[in-house]
């Protein structure tokens, strides 16, 4: 199979069209003209960033590419950070609608994964705590539909806390309480919870003084939903017993991994974040809220985490400490060089 480098051509990346002039593909096709326009088939798995199979390479003619024995290179695609930042938009702007979706009752379960401080947990409960006005208006507790669990939790407590939400529209968002991942009794509760079929039916089949003391049945049909959100990223699990146990809650929810991995785009969405008005409230100079980012960027690599919760530490020190802060925060948010 020989080579081909594109002089002039593009192939469309989540929605956009990407200009691949000077990178080789193996030739599969030559050119074209197909409904859309002129085309070169090529095999897209020698080039990272590109899906494991043929692509069509939008071109004007066969001149739009030159034959070239040169090996093809597992080159990484590179997005603009322009993109980078667009498709994080859209992966949070996902995880906004899934959780409305949640909500409703149409999806029965969602697993978010990605890394700590990215604002995994904001976008699920800006959803969720739209109706808590409802409860605050009708002064009714009872009419929260929805609870955030955070830390660890037992298999009794887990069962209890289904019981209490069971009801359609209800919602368990379980916020970094990874312990029931690795617990074979709290999984065995929840691969019942979620499960597929149409009833989904949770039984406790030991005595227990605390069910009976809190009035919980040992038997209960669950028609909730439950989100879970997480800094695992399940692909990278080692443990052949914890993927396992992983691998069957993942089976029973959708799972939706934010894609900020590096250290690039962590920096890009804290941009996007202090962009967006993240640091309004403190009510800084713009040339103060360009320092506080600009001390971030020069010291990632120091940080004790790359992180928006980093961002808010140094302001709260800017707006404690204004003529210090940087001395500061060198000796509060970052290793020891």
């Amino acid at each position: 199979m020989k080579n081909i480098k594109i002089i002039s051509g593009s192939y469309k990346i989540r929605g956009n069209d990407v200009d691949l002039q000077g990178m080789v593909f193996p030739l599969v096709e030559e050119f074209k003209v197909g409904a859309r326009g002129g085309y070169v088939t090529v095999d897209g798995s020698a080039v990272a960033g590109f899906p494991d199979r043929n692509i069509k390479i939008m071109c004007d003619s066969a001149d739009a590419y030159e034959a070239n024995a040169g090996k093809a290179p597992k080159a990484q695609l590179q997005e603009t950070d322009e993109q980078t930042i667009q498709r994080m938009r859209d992966r949070f702007d996902m995880l906004e609608d899934m959780t409305r979706a949640t909500k409703k009752g149409d999806v029965k379960a969602m697993i978010v994964s990605g890394p700590p401080g990215v604002g995994k947990s904001h976008g699920v409960e800006k959803v969720l705590g739209k109706h808590d006005l409802i409860a605050d208006i009708a002064g009714d507790n009872s009419l929260r539909k929805y609870e955030v669990v955070k830390g660890a939790m037992s298999a009794i407590g887990l069962y209890c806390k289904l019981f209490n939400y069971a009801d359609k529209d209800n919602v368990l968002v379980f916020d970094d309480c990874d312990s029931v991942f690795s617990d074979e009794l709290s999984l065995n509760i929840l691969k019942a919870a979620l499960d597929s079929k149409k009833s989904r039916r949770i039984c406790w089949n030991t005595d227990s003084f605390k069910l009976r003391n809190e009035g919980v049945p040992d038997s209960f049909e669950f028609k909730g939903s439950a989100i879970f959100i997480t800094n695992i990223k399940f692909d990278n699990v080692k443990s052949k017993k914890m993927r396992d146990h992983l691998e069957a809650l993942e089976s029973r929810c959708h799972y939706i991994d934010l894609t900020i991995d590096t250290e690039r785009e962590k920096m890009l969405r804290i941009k996007q974040i202090v962009g967006d008005g993240m640091l309004n409230e403190y009510k800084f100079a713009e040339e103060l809220v360009e320092d506080i980012v600009d001390f971030i960027d020069i010291n990632k690599k120091r940080l004790r985490e790359l992180s928006l919760r980093s961002v808010l530490k140094v302001a709260d020190l800017a707006k404690a400490f204004p003529n210090k802060w940087e001395a500061v925060a060198e000796n509060t948010v970052m290793k020891r060089s």
